[in-house]
């Protein structure tokens, strides 16, 4: 199995760039939605660490965002309970898919907390900064305090595309971006 990881700002269209491949996904964002909708000792630990502001379950993400917003300090400790769930979550999909010729891994902090092995194909979508935030005010959640703390998270981009095998210019047209995962595949196989 190889692993193809996918690199980039927030807004820079990996999770649709993931899609693209065909392969199966491990969408963090995803599955962080998932655990806080359905996963009862998560939203324990987050009580015991917020008592005030952790008040329903399933958990709501206007809750989170509050104790991101309160304190941007807040947001280690979040990440200290939850990142251990999707841990968690990565191993049973990497587990299930072991015999897979490919999977994408769609993790915004992956080089952030070492997820990444030494073996995986590492591929920078990068994109034009106004591109990226015009498409992210269009989110009708977009809160551009949280997309700041969020961004300080992770590593620069120089870093990553420095880091990176392969590096994609994205144009957010679906066509520019086929021809490129079909590029990639190539790339691997041959390599």
């Amino acid at each position: 199995m190889k692993r193809i990881g996918i690199l980039g700002p927030i807004g820079s269209g990996k999770s649709f760039f993931s899609k693209l491949f065909n392969y199966p996904i491990f969408n963090a964002d995803q599955e962080v939605s998932k655990i806080y909708n359905s996963n009862k000792n998560l939203y324990l630990k987050l009580k015991k660490n917020f008592p005030k502001m952790i008040t329903s379950y399933p958990i709501k993400k206007s809750e989170i965002l509050k104790l991101i917003l309160k304190n941007k300090r807040n947001i280690k400790k979040i990440n200290k309970v939850v990142h251990a769930e999707v841990n968690s979550k990565l191993n049973k999909f990497l587990k299930k898919n072991k015999k897979r010729k490919f999977v994408i891994l769609d993790i915004p902090l992956l080089l952030e907390n070492k997820l990444n092995k030494k073996k995986d194909v590492l591929v920078f979508l990068d994109a034009n900064r106004k591109d990226i935030m015009l498409r992210l005010r269009k989110r009708k959640n977009f809160n551009k305090k949280i997309f700041k703390i969020l961004s300080n998270l992770q590593l620069s981009r120089e870093y990553k595309k420095k880091n990176s095998q392969i590096i994609i210019k994205n144009d957010f047209r679906r066509k520019t971006l086929q021809k490129e995962v079909k590029k990639i595949i190539n790339i691997i196989k041959d390599a």
